[in-house]
């Protein structure tokens, strides 16, 4: 039997595309059901991660130098280009809402790494429509559907649904992992960790 492991993720984040780009690359070594969560990683911080505001605007100045080297450090590892965009933090509601259409068309993995590699790489903000249908058109989508289902009350309330389970199951941003269910990590530096989990309980049968 297979192991479950959830992935709530925002494409915002860097660490998040970090992880994700890590994580399709060990997935199919591992015995793992993967379990998409797209969240709104704005809301898990308004709600119970509110000090990250207050240090984006007071940054400690030590601490942020080694920050670009540790997310550089990381990006090279990964084989990852990481810039620092133009438009930060980005509005990524709507790209975010669009994942629900994707997950439905069984293109999920495509428009989530259409959405990174725009905002990450290219420095498109993936707040405007049209960037986003850019991307779900990248993804093999159909990128008038993909906004239509994005504007729903439907995808409207899975993604605020997927978050408020993630603050309710004790996370706080993004990305976060939950090894069948109730193990939760934490970062793209947790990585390893899950998959030292995944294979004790393989081992533990």
């Amino acid at each position: 039997m297979k192991t479950g492991l959830e992935f709530f993720f925002d494409c915002s984040s860097p660490w998040t595309y970090l992880a994700f780009v890590r994580l399709l690359e060990r997935a199919p070594h591992l015995p793992v059901d993967l379990i998409w969560k797209p969240i709104l990683v704005g809301g898990v911080f308004n709600k119970v991660n509110g000090d990250v505001y207050s240090q984006r605007a007071n940054p400690n100045p030590v601490k942020a130098i080694y920050y670009k080297k540790d997310l550089a450090d990381w990006a090279r590892l990964a084989d990852v280009k990481l810039i620092a965009p133009t438009v930060f933090p980005v509005r990524s509601v709507t790209a975010m809402r669009g994942c629900f259409y994707a997950l439905a068309q069984d293109r999920l993995i495509a428009y989530a790494k259409a959405l990174f590699e725009a905002y990450w790489e290219q420095d498109l903000d993936i707040g405007q429509n049209h960037i986003i249908a850019m991307c779900a058109t990248k993804a093999g989508l159909d990128a008038e559907a993909c906004l239509e289902a994005a504007a729903s009350p439907e995808a409207k309330a899975s993604l605020l649904a997927n978050t408020e389970e993630l603050i309710a199951r004790g996370g706080f941003g993004s990305p976060t992992y939950f090894v069948n269910h109730d193990d939760m990590y934490f970062g793209n530096d947790r990585l390893e960790l899950v998959e030292a989990a995944i294979r004790r309980l393989v081992r533990e049968g």
